[in-house]
């Protein structure tokens, strides 16, 4: 099959690289210039465990291949994926801007037919409007072509996003016709060969499901954080509160972990563009709002608990381990540990921290305003105090003496319950947990 993918970001990239493993023959296109020609030359510009080495290999065997221009890549393509970016506007709701663009593109230089299918987030009924602009293209040239519009949202989680892709739990296709189906049929038969998961349903429905899916976890997630808050008033442990409703079937234990928040590309963005679909159409979606002011509130947790501890924290030091929104990224969109560096800052204090892999985004975003250190170990060095808010596996066992030795305080935030509160103590350490007594 021939395929043109528009968006190199996360989603174009992991897709088109996949799609090319399973001898698809794939070009991915962007408009960023000096993006294409870093990935010609080999240059990744997102960290994801294993896409370095498939994009490689990939290209390397002439299936997959990268450029700057839509319009000379249609020609004998049987599908395009648009997965560019869908940012959010001010009032919540979703910029269409770059996938109308697309759209209209291909409507103008596309010469036989093709399934127009959107992998970017895009609000329900948002295929109809797609639909409009290509014919609408079509008519200005008097072509008679033609073509269909799917939605084939994703539900890849950043950090094995190539596994998820590779082995899904289901893939979602929104389809109108018959030789839309069999298209997406063919092309997804590779990956599900052994247990064929895919869920066909109208565009409709397929765009609603990506913003609910998003919307359902994300609401796990304040949910398990406001009981969190909970626990901690009445004295309650939330971590066997957990246990003990993740253990009924109903439930289960995903996504119920308490912290400071979510973050990230998808969750914040997807819960505000849910809310503001429901507006549009005279509805208010009274848990989706709560569940994004429980995020918003969570996420100076650590601050306060830190305020509280220490009192005025200007002039103190205080190291933050982790920076992405979570581990095996280096993603830092709204992500929490910024959002606690931003409240230190503000407060006076001097802020040192440290991420795997994350250091070069956050420097871009924060400047000089922090120190950088080159090691766990080192950000910690003469700190009064030690927030962990992203749970980096090389977090989770720290040389307890070495730590001690190295800071001037010892007190420990522990912002994912990482930690173990006896252990902590028999070190020395005053230990903050989230949802549990401290």
């Amino acid at each position: 099959m021939k395929i043109t993918i528009v968006g190199t970001g996360y989603v174009g990239l992991v897709s088109g690289a996949s799609f090319a493993e399973m001898g698809a023959e794939v070009t991915c296109v962007d408009i960023d210039r000096t993006k294409i020609e870093n990935l010609c030359n080999g240059l990744i510009p997102i960290y994801e465990p294993g896409l370095d080495d498939l994009v490689a290999k990939n290209v390397a065997a002439g299936r997959l291949r990268f450029t700057t221009s839509l319009r000379d890549n249609l020609d004998g393509v049987e599908m395009v994926f648009t997965a560019v970016g869908t940012p959010p506007k001010t009032d919540g709701g979703a910029d269409l801007r770059y996938v109308e663009q697309v759209a209209r593109e291909v409507g103008e230089y596309m010469t036989g037919y093709l399934v127009f299918v959107t992998k970017s987030t895009v609000p329900v009924g948002t295929w109809r409007k797609v639909k409009e602009i290509i014919a609408d293209q079509l008519d200005r040239r008097g072509a008679k072509i033609g073509f269909d519009v799917a939605s084939n949202p994703e539900f890849l989680k950043e950090g094995a996003a190539i596994k998820d892709f590779m082995s899904p739990d289901r893939v979602v296709v929104g389809v109108e016709s018959t030789r839309a189906r069999e298209l997406m049929e063919k092309l997804y038969k590779p990956f599900l060969l052994n247990n064929f998961r895919v869920i066909f349903m109208d565009v409709s429905s397929a765009e609603m499901t990506k913003y609910a899916a998003n919307a359902m976890l994300a609401t796990r997630i304040s949910f398990m954080n406001d009981i969190a808050n909970l626990c901690e008033l009445v004295g309650a442990d939330v971590e066997m509160v957990r246990r003990g409703i993740g253990s009924d079937n109903r439930i289960g234990m995903k996504f119920l972990y308490p912290g400071v928040g979510y973050g990230g590309s998808c969750f914040p963005k997807d819960v505000r563009a849910l809310a503001s679909t429901a507006r549009e159409y005279g509805y208010r979606m009274r848990v989706i709002e709560a569940v994004e002011e429980v995020n918003n509130a969570l996420k100076s947790v650590l601050f306060n608990k830190i305020a509280q501890e220490l009192g005025n924290v200007r002039g103190r030091t205080v190291a933050v381990w982790g920076l992405a929104f979570k581990p095996e990224t280096d993603d830092i969109r709204e992500a929490p540990a910024l959002v606690l560096v931003e409240q230190l800052l503000e407060a006076g204090a001097e802020v040192t921290v440290y991420d795997p892999v994350a250091m070069n985004e956050v420097r871009k975003q924060l400047g000089e305003r922090v120190a950088y250190a080159c090691d766990m170990y080192a950000a910690a060095q003469g700190a009064d105090a030690l927030c962990v808010v992203t749970e980096w596996k090389e977090f989770r066992l720290p040389d307890w003496d070495a730590l001690k030795a190295a800071m001037r305080g010892h007190v420990i935030f522990d912002g994912r319950n990482i930690y173990d509160r006896e252990e902590l103590a028999s070190y020395g350490f005053i230990h903050h947990r989230i949802g549990r007594s401290s």
